[in-house]
C-alpha cells in the first residue's frame, strides 16, 4: 500500500525516518480512535464498567493489531515478535515505570475480574505460540477470545460501577458529539493507522537488514516496544493523576487483545505457514505477565520494588529474546 514510500533497499536514515514516522501516526491514531470509542460508548449509553472493557481493551491494542495483520503478510516472524514484545513492553514498561511514580492500587472489582482472564489469555497464546503459530492455532486463539469477551462482558453486565467505571466515565465526559461522526472519525483513523503500519513494517525490516537483527528481534524490540510507547505515555499520565484503575485495567485489557486477537490474525493470515518466535522471548512474556499479577494479587496494589524487579527481569533478558 504505502510501502514504496520507504523501499527495502533504503538508506539507514531513511528507514530510520519511515519508523519514527510511522509511530508518530500509529500513536495519533491510535489516541484518536479511543477517544471516538469512549464517545461512541458514552452516547450510546453503554455501562462505563463495560465501555471501559471494550476502550480499554481494543482501543489500546488496535495498533497493534493492525500492525501485526500488515506484517503478517510480509514478515509473520516479525508480526509474532512485534506481539510478544508489545505484551512484554505493556508489563514491564507501562505497568512498571507507572508503579515507580505511585505504587498501583486496584480498588476495582471490575480489574480483579478481568485479571484473570487476560493473564489466562497470555499464558494460553504462549504455550500455543510454542513451535509455532499455524491456521489451526490462529482459529483456536479466535475461539478463545470470543470467550473471553463474552465472559467479561457478562461479568461486567452483572456487577456495579467502581472505580474503574467512575475513571471511563470521567474520561469520555470530553464534549460528546453525534454517534455517526464519530464513527466516522473512528474509521478513519483505521484507515491513517493503516498507513503507519505498513511503514513501520517496510521500515523495520529495513532497519533490521541494516543492523544485522532478526526479523524477530526486530518485532520484539523496535516494533513492540514502539506500539506500545502510546500506552507507556498514558499510563504514566494517569498515574501522576492517581487513575490506578485505569493504568491497569489498560493494560490487561491491552494484553488480552494482543495475545489472543493478534495471534489469531498472524495464524490465519500466514498462509498455512508456521509462524515461530524465541522459546525464551515467550518464556519472558509469560512470567512476567504471571508475576505481575501475583504481585497485584497478592495485596491489590504493585509496589515500587516489584516494578523495579520486572524492568530489570526485561533489561537482563532482552540479550536472549532471540534464541
Amino acid at each position: 500500500m504505502l510501502g514504496f514510500l520507504v523501499p527495502s533497499t533504503a538508506p539507514l536514515w531513511l528507514d530510520l525516518v519511515g519508523l519514527l514516522g510511522s509511530l508518530v501516526v500509529l500513536a495519533v491514531g491510535g489516541d484518536q480512535f479511543v477517544i471516538a470509542l469512549a464517545r461512541i460508548t458514552a452516547s450510546l449509553r453503554v455501562r462505563p464498567t463495560v465501555a471501559a472493557a471494550l476502550v480499554g481493551g481494543l482501543g489500546t491494542s488496535v495498533a497493534e493489531l493492525i500492525v501485526a495483520g500488515v506484517a503478517a503478510a510480509k514478515s509473520p516472524t516479525l508480526a509474532i515478535g512485534s506481539l510478544v514484545g508489545s505484551i512484554v513492553a505493556n508489563v514491564c514498561l507501562a505497568l512498571a515505570v507507572a508503579a515507580l511514580i505511585i505504587p498501583l492500587k486496584v480498588d476495582s472489582a471490575t480489574v480483579r475480574r478481568e485479571a484473570p482472564i487476560s493473564v489466562a489469555s497470555v499464558v494460553l497464546f504462549g504455550v500455543v505460540a510454542v513451535g509455532g503459530v499455524t491456521m489451526l492455532k490462529g482459529i483456536v486463539m479466535l475461539i478463545a477470545l470470543s470467550a473471553a469477551i463474552a465472559a467479561l462482558l457478562l461479568g461486567q453486565r452483572r456487577g456495579r460501577e467502581d472505580a474503574l467505571g467512575s475513571e471511563m466515565a470521567e474520561f469520555a465526559s470530553i464534549k460528546a458529539r453525534r454517534s455517526s461522526v464519530e464513527s466516522i472519525r473512528a474509521i478513519a483513523m483505521l484507515g491513517f493507522m493503516l498507513g503507519g503500519a505498513e511503514v513501520i513494517v517496510t521500515s523495520s525490516l529495513g532497519v533490521a537488514k541494516h543492523l544485522g537483527f532478526s526479523e524477530g528481534l526486530a518485532g520484539l524490540t523496535l516494533v513492540g516496544i514502539g506500539t506500545s510507547a502510546p500506552l507507556i505515555a498514558a499510563s504514566i499520565q494517569a498515574a501522576r493523576k492517581g487513575e490506578h484503575d485505569l493504568v491497569v485495567g489498560n493494560v490487561l485489557g491491552g494484553n488480552l487483545f494482543i495475545a489472543l486477537g493478534g495471534g489469531a490474525v498472524v495464524g490465519l493470515l500466514a498462509s498455512g505457514r508456521s509462524v515461530h518466535v524465541g522459546d525464551v522471548a515467550l518464556v519472558l512474556m509469560t512470567v512476567v505477565v504471571v508475576a505481575a499479577w501475583l504481585a497485584m494479587a497478592r495485596g491489590a496494589t504493585l509496589r515500587r520494588p516489584e516494578a523495579i524487579v520486572l524492568l530489570l527481569a526485561y533489561a537482563a533478558c532482552l540479550p536472549f529474546v532471540n534464541r
